[in-house]
């Protein structure tokens, strides 16, 4: 396993060795006794999983009080994920950090408390994402910032996205209202 920092604190990729013979590959997603021995969360509550098509982009969601953090891999498929900056008291606030994410590629990203996520599947393959979090999902405190926001100046890997009608009405940066 290889940990690396991101320009933006708190925000870590995470590279896990896949094995792999003529019959396939294993690879060991999350181990609590070697992730707590490189200082990573071990404390998950709750795992999430969705199933996207091609073309899809879901984001930029968060939620808040508590801030929930999210480890997020790819079991098929393959994916641009964001994680954007909302702690209003870092130097980096408003910067996204973009990877991808695939099923061929032992890779996660941990996305502490008080980030903004999205993702975009690109390919011709559906994409299935799980994301272990921190704290329980709490509707009343949810949000989000629009994916297209052009103070964030994302730039996403696809052309004309499927996007919720939800998604297309989140409020630009500028405009969120809370603080995390």
């Amino acid at each position: 396993m290889k940990v690396t920092k991101t320009e933006i604190e708190g925000l870590l990729v995470i590279d896990l060795e896949i094995r792999s013979d003529p019959r396939g590959f294993f690879v060991e997603r999350f181990h609590a006794e070697k992730f707590a021995s490189l200082g990573l969360a071990t404390g998950f509550v709750q795992d999430n999983f969705s199933r996207s098509l091609p073309q899809v982009l879901r984001g930029l969601h968060f939620q808040g009080n508590p801030n929930q953090g999210k480890l997020v891999t790819v079991t098929r498929g393959k994916i641009y994920d964001v994680a954007v900056d909302l702690r209003r008291n870092s130097k980096t606030y408003g910067r996204y950090f973009g990877t991808e994410l695939s099923d061929e590629v032992g890779r996660h990203l941990w996305i502490p408390g008080g980030f903004a996520h999205g993702f975009c599947v690109f390919g011709n393959e559906p994409a299935d994402v799980l994301y272990k979090v921190d704290c329980f999902y709490n509707a009343q405190h949810e949000g989000g910032v629009r994916w297209n926001d052009p103070e964030l100046k994302i730039s996403w890997p696809i052309q004309n996205p499927i996007v919720s009608e939800r998604d297309q009405k989140l409020p630009l940066l500028a405009e969120l209202k809370i603080s995390l």
